[in-house]
Parts: structure tokens; C-alpha cells; sequence
């Protein structure tokens, strides 16, 4: 009997991912973790976790979204491997903002932007304190919100017009409340 392609099966999950047939997804997820795993790849394999645990989060399955994603990061995080380490902590911020346990999702937001900070990472890093907004916007803290948001912006390596645009605005309405 063939060796199942782990790569394949990584290739599948996504496809059917963004298909939304997230069971399928999963299913094909956690094959490819195997696979990699049985060829010593820990890399991958702990990559298929984090997909595995966006699958859970995309499902509402937070227990197992959060326990997913931090077995993927302990491995990163062993491995050395900081980015997607950085990755799956900002994968964890999205799980806790979608629980509505903001406080949580805050501290691994900003664990994340800290981590893509420090890797030079900007547009990681924008996307993040962008995803931080959203969860301050959702606190009331609107002033905050805003210039996290425009930090998410300015972060961007390559902004879009919109986002440009939507920059400039920020800015205006942020020296309109500093008056």
C-alpha cells in the first residue's frame, strides 16, 4: 500500500477550506498531519494542527480550536519557528474574540503584533492590530480602537487605495478628537 502524499492531502484540506466544506477540510487535515508526521516533519505536521484548529474556530468548536492551536504552537515554539508561532497566537486571538472573551483575545493579539514586530513582519503584523481594533472597538474603547487601527494601516507594507484612503481619513478624524 501507497503512502498517503502529505503534501496532497495539505493541498486538499485547503482547497476544500476555502470551498467552506469544513469537514471535509479537517478530515484531510488531520491525514496530512499524520503523513507528515510518519515522514519526521514536524513542521508541517504541527502546521496541519493550526489548520486544524481554524477549522475548529470557522466551527464554533473553541475547546478544541484553542487545544489545536496550542499543541501547533508549543511545537513552533520548540522548533524555534517564531513566525508561526506568531501565527497561531494571533489564530488563538480570533478564537477568544469569537468566544467573546476579549481580554484573552487581546493578550494574544498583542503577543502576536510583539512577535511580527520583531520579525519585520508588516503586513502579519498589520493584519493583527487590525483584528486587535475590531475587539477594542468591541470594549467601547474607540479613541484606542482608532489608532490601533490606523497602526494596523500604516504597518501594511503594500496598502491597498482603499486602505490608503481609509488611512488619511483616520488620521483627520483622529486629530479631530485630539482637539
Amino acid at each position: 500500500m501507497q503512502e498517503p502524499n502529505p503534501a496532497a492531502l495539505k493541498e486538499e484540506g485547503l482547497k476544500q477550506f476555502r470551498d467552506a466544506l469544513y469537514p471535509e477540510a479537517l478530515d484531510a487535515f488531520s491525514e496530512a498531519q499524520k503523513a507528515f508526521l510518519a515522514a519526521g516533519d514536524k513542521t508541517n505536521a504541527a502546521e496541519m494542527l493550526n489548520n486544524i484548529g481554524v477549522v475548529h474556530r470557522v466551527e464554533r468548536r473553541k475547546e478544541q480550536a484553542i487545544a489545536a492551536l496550542n499543541e501547533a504552537r508549543a511545537i513552533f515554539e520548540e522548533l524555534r519557528d517564531q513566525n508561526r508561532a506568531a501565527q497561531t497566537l494571533g489564530n488563538l486571538g480570533s478564537v477568544y474574540a469569537a468566544a467573546k472573551e476579549r481580554d484573552e483575545a487581546i493578550r494574544h493579539y498583542r503577543q502576536a503584533i510583539e512577535i511580527f514586530g520583531e520579525l519585520g513582519d508588516g503586513n502579519r503584523q498589520g493584519e493583527t492590530l487590525m483584528a486587535l481594533s475590531s475587539v477594542q472597538m468591541k470594549q467601547r474603547q474607540w479613541g484606542e480602537a482608532l489608532v490601533t487601527y490606523q497602526s494596523g494601516l500604516s504597518a501594511l507594507e503594500k496598502p491597498s487605495l482603499t486602505q490608503r484612503f481609509l488611512l488619511w481619513l483616520l488620521g483627520i478624524a483622529l486629530r479631530l478628537l485630539n482637539r
